[in-house]
């Protein structure tokens, strides 16, 4: 039996170098007593994962030594959600530090352009180049000699500031102020990327709630919404975000879903509507009851979703993070033979030229580019989808989404709207259809299923559940319960067949239930369910995708999935299938599959626990605060609409082509200028840009993919 684990989150302030990220989160899960860790660039955070009784406080601090070890300055404090302190907003303290930097660079890169203009002699240009390079590079110097002491050699501090004395041992000097002025020039425009992407993405999940008016004997009081209890009234004014999951018990307004949905159209709410925390409410004040503790609420959930996201990795994430943890080293020790070996075996080969052509080697091994700009890709991707009413719970499911090859669906509630209404009541022989409904309405008293309260509602009056005994509901077949000494059966013609009672079977576009009484067939009572607006839509948009095959699998009868099916366009229909038949279909499903093909799954979230498991990838239609479908799926799907599994997708393809645009791009120039400057063609101006410049770059074009497109074909009606 698997250990329980606690988890624990800190907030990394300042932290600004996505490998030493790395760095840290690899040393951190060496820790004694860590089961799994995460260090999230992006979001500057620190979740450490312990068994259940393992005293954190020790890990904490020994934790917090290593991130001061590998970057110095990062504070580390409590975790807090808050819509002014959380992910993607800069502090205080990193604003005063970007002053000092603008004014550094200026002073600096002025100091070195006068030096260059005017014609000094060399003891007094020599003077300025360093007082220069000292005023730009000296934190560059510093923070390099603090991490040497520390045992953190090969990274960007000590890369540069190697070069730059390099080149000025070799007599460079206006090179090595100009290479060390353009670097910061070029760390100063990617933070402000960083930034700004960061704010972006926070700026897209900003739907928390700052307050609550909690209404008292004494009158309103404004609190932090978590204070507030289940049962709490609570009011909300105009203009003002949902707090609080909740039923409304007086007053009417019209609410913007959008934070969750993605739908632009508002909604209408009045007594008795069920209304969730990070809606807007547009015009009236609604007075609410509240069901839910903040913690248990939709927005914290959500917000919990896609500030984790980041921790399920992607195999692409994964293949660069080892990379990189290689390539530096390597690129080093290369750098340090070109510059020594040629000119011991060449003749007439000058060590100046040598070392400085492995300078450059230095200053192109930083692996920076890559290390921030894809998992800034694929958590700008998980935004966006949020945005949408997508959530996507991991990068590694944003990126399986870009292989998916078969699309399967569940029927009723997935591609039909789940709303059931008794259409025809068919009584056999001289029975009358007030006791075949009566049968039925007592046979589903104890149902929560929407077929069952369907026929109770329909039924209009009260089902005396004393009455019943000896209840029993048999998977996928109906229901069996005695009702007044008489014997009910209720279900579907598996039923009937399997407690062996003739009946006529019935074929329509709806769900037949079939009535026997003491083991003789009643009659049946068909039960309509309508077909979402956007099904149709929903197929066409995922075969224009390319996807190979559309299947759906109902536990409903033959005839009912075949007529809907057809009608839908998809490919395969598998019907009157229990639960456990599910799973071996999609089982089947993935043995044919390509080597590389993805197979996803489509369902309630509730019925279909077990082939949501399964699946590659599996996709409740979440509805509006369904918290099992939230915990079941990979995927959820806020507002219950399939043609945005076709979006899903999408934004999956736009994420993978963007990161591997990031990563070609990287690779790609540097390893042409690491020929170029083997070849001592390149110089030390064209290294940095090699490094700082692609990193810039990256991240700016990483930043596309939170501008989600439409993925969907033109509409289409049924």
């Amino acid at each position: 039996m698997k250990n329980k684990t606690i988890k624990k989150e800190w907030a990394l302030e300042g932290l600004g170098c996505g490998n030493c990220a790395e760095k840290m989160e690899i040393q951190i899960s060496g820790l004694e007593g860590v089961q799994r860790t995460r260090v999230d660039f992006i979001a500057r955070k620190l979740t450490i994962e312990v068994d259940e009784g393992q005293e954190i406080s020790g890990i904490a601090k020994e934790a917090a030594k290593i991130i001061d070890r590998i970057e110095p300055g990062v504070r580390v404090r409590k975790f807090e959600r808050s819509t002014n302190k959380g992910m993607g907003f800069t502090d205080d303290k990193e604003l005063d530090q970007s002053k000092v930097d603008r004014r550094r660079l200026a002073l600096g890169g002025g100091i070195f352009a006068v030096t260059m203009i005017l014609n000094l002699s060399e003891n007094m240009s020599l003077g300025l180049f360093l007082l220069s390079y000292i005023i730009v590079g000296g934190g560059i110097l510093l923070r390099a000699g603090k991490n040497i002491i520390r045992g953190q050699v090969f990274d960007e501090n000590f890369l540069m500031g190697i070069a730059t004395l390099g080149a000025f041992a070799i007599g460079e000097y206006p090179e090595a102020v100009a290479v060390m002025l353009f670097y910061r020039v070029g760390e100063y425009f990617q933070n402000l990327a960083v930034n700004r992407s960061r704010k972006s993405i926070g700026e897209l999940m900003d739907i928390r709630p700052d307050f609550a008016h909690l209404k008292t004997p004494e009158g309103l009081r404004k609190v932090d919404p978590e204070e507030v209890k289940v049962g709490d009234v609570i009011i909300v004014k105009p203009g003002e975000r949902v707090p609080l999951d909740g039923r409304v018990i007086e007053g009417m307004s019209a609410v913007d879903t959008s934070a969750l949905t993605g739908e632009s159209l508002p909604r209408d709410v009045k007594a008795e509507s069920s209304v969730l925390s990070g809606f807007i409410n547009k015009n009236g004040v609604l007075t609410m009851e509240v069901l839910k503790e903040f913690e248990d609420s939709t927005v914290s959930k959500i917000l919990d979703l896609v500030e984790n996201a980041s921790s399920r990795k992607a195999p692409t994430e994964n293949f660069i993070t080892k990379f990189a943890r290689y390539y530096t080293p390597v690129v080093v020790i290369t750098a340090l033979l070109l510059a020594v070996i040629p000119p011991l075996i060449i003749p007439g080969a000058l060590f100046s030229d040598w070392i400085y052509r492995g300078l450059v080697f230095l200053v192109i091994s930083c692996p920076c580019a890559l290390v921030i700009s894809i998992p800034l890709g694929f958590f700008g991707g998980i935004g966006g989808a949020s945005k949408s009413g997508i959530l996507i719970k991991g990068s590694n499911y944003l990126e399986a989404l870009n292989n998916v090859e078969t699309v399967i669906f569940d029927k009723t509630g997935t591609l039909t709207e789940g709303i059931f209404k008794v259409r025809n009541i068919v009584p056999e022989n001289a029975s009358k259809k007030e006791a075949l409904l009566e049968y039925a309405a007592y046979a589903e008293g104890y149902s929560n299923h929407p077929i069952g309260i369907s026929i109770v509602e329909a039924y209009n009056k009260e089902v005396n559940t004393k009455e019943l005994s000896n209840y029993e509901e048999i998977p996928g077949h109906g229901i069996k319960v005695d009702y007044r000494d008489e014997e009910i059966l209720a279900g579907n013609s598996k039923l009937m067949d399997r407690e062996k009672i003739k009946y006529q079977g019935v074929k329509t576009l709806g769900t037949v239930i079939y009535i026997a009484v003491n083991q003789k067939y009643m009659g049946h009572i068909e039960i309509a369910d309508e077909i979402k607006k956007d099904a149709v839509l929903a197929i066409k948009s995922l075969k224009a995708l390319g996807v190979k095959n559309t299947v759906m699998l109902t536990g409903d009868s033959k005839s009912a999935g075949e007529e809907i099916g057809k009608k839908l366009g998809i490919d395969r229909i598998y019907a009157e299938l229990l639960p456990d038949e599910k799973v071996q279909k999609l089982e089947e499903m993935e043995g044919k599959r390509t080597t590389r093909g993805k197979v996803l799954f489509v369902g309630d979230g509730i019925n279909d626990a077990p082939v949501l498991a399964r699946a590659d990838v599996g996709v409740a239609m979440g509805g509006l605060g369904s918290d099992a479908a939230i915990e079941a799926a990979d995927v959820v799907i806020m507002n219950d609409e399939p043609s945005k599994i076709a979006t899903a997708i999408g934004i999956g393809r736009r994420t993978r082509n963007i990161v591997w645009q990031n990563i070609v791009l990287a690779l790609g120039v540097k390893m042409v200028f690491l020929i170029l400057g083997a070849m001592g063609v390149a110089t030390l101006w064209e290294a940095v840009f090699a490094d700082v410049g692609v990193a810039l770059l990256a991240i700016l074009n990483a930043m596309r993919v939170m501008q989600v497109k439409d993925y969907q074909t033109e509409d289409s009606s049924v």
